[in-house]
């Protein structure tokens, strides 16, 4: 959007309270994020590689694969 020439832009108190409050928001959410470190994972490291080859039986994949979707629900 251009101004027009002459055309003046007028801030109101209820515009820089609200910008205000916005950068404040944005300063507690910014400091609340960096005050917690990142979770630790759960799990123990994997195997050194390289890993052993393994055959998988395609239908026992797939049935476990679909038990997984339906209890995880997606």
């Amino acid at each position: 959007m251009k101004m027009e020439e002459g055309e003046k832009r007028l801030l109101s108190r209820r515009s820089v309270l609200k910008g205000s409050a916005l950068l404040l928001a944005g300063g507690i959410a910014g400091r609340m994020s960096s005050a917690y470190p990142a979770a630790k994972p759960k799990f123990a490291p994997a195997p050194p590689l390289p890993w052993k080859w393994t055959r998988l039986d395609p239908m026992e994949a797939g049935r476990r694969a679909y038990r997984s979707y339906l209890k995880n629900k997606g």
